[in-house]
């Protein structure tokens, strides 16, 4: 049987500037050689996501750097991934984006907002943190029994962040009741984990796992989401034939290059 390697969607504006961008090429590296996980990484600029067809890519990572260049874009991958049942990971502005995403489109709140981007609407989802956590590390609490938890192990953490926006927690309530999960807090209570039982995989992190040590070994939820990938290029090919991998059209070449 033919061996496919898994085509991720890597959705953000790419720049030099943006630290987590610069650990991700690394980071496929040591997926490669420390876990034997080949991945074929595009970036895929948030303007071009909210036109192109994403649902062909075996995982979707909206990664930070939000305020995006198109909102609209972000939130349209974060959908393609939860329909479409592809391995989803969102960091940072990824996290928050999927929170906008699930309020909106499965919440029925369609009038909620980014704080950070239109500071002038009457309905906040994402909201000022009490203290920002740009450039710092803090705690975080996993809850038991959740794959956040099968992931990284439950109990107390110590993250990365870079980021000065989450949730607002007077909509805590209505996203729960809708099915979504938090299985990641700080200490004083806020979210920091987000994740959708009886999805393949579908994880948000308001911290950022791109600045785990010094990128030479991933995060575990990195690691996951790679293996959730290739557990569904393994199934894909096991169901039905596969195409080879086509050039990508919207960027010159994988983000390992």
């Amino acid at each position: 049987m033919a061996q496919y390697t898994p085509r991720i969607a890597l959705v953000g504006d790419r720049s030099a500037n943006v630290r987590a961008h610069a650990r991700i090429p690394g980071l496929i590296d040591a997926l490669l050689k420390r876990d034997s996980i080949t991945l074929d990484p595009y970036w895929i600029a948030t303007p071009d996501a909210a036109e192109c067809e994403l649902s062909g890519f075996d995982a979707i990572w909206v990664a930070p750097g939000s305020p995006y260049e198109s909102a609209a874009g972000a939130i349209a991958a974060v959908r393609t991934a939860r329909e479409k049942g592809i391995p989803f990971l969102g960091t940072c502005g990824g996290f928050q984006y999927a929170l906008l995403e699930y309020a909106r489109n499965v919440c029925g709140l369609e009038g909620v907002e980014n704080a950070e981007v239109t500071p002038d609407a009457g309905e906040y989802l994402i909201v000022p943190l009490d203290c920002s956590l740009m450039g710092h590390e803090e705690a975080v609490m996993v809850v038991p029994g959740t794959l956040a938890a099968k992931i990284s192990g439950p109990g107390r953490r110590t993250e990365r962040y870079h980021c000065s926006y989450g949730l607002n927690g007077e909509y805590l309530e209505a996203l729960t009741g809708s099915g979504l999960r938090f299985s990641g807090f700080d200490d004083s209570g806020q979210v920091r984990i987000l994740e959708l039982p009886g999805h393949p995989f579908f994880m948000g992190t308001l911290f950022q796992p791109e600045l785990q040590g010094d990128g030479t070994q991933p995060h575990p939820i990195i690691r996951a989401f790679a293996i959730a990938a290739a557990e569904r290029v393994a199934w894909l090919a096991s169901s039905s034939p596969r195409l080879p991998a086509l050039p990508n059209p919207l960027n010159s070449g994988p983000a390992a290059r």
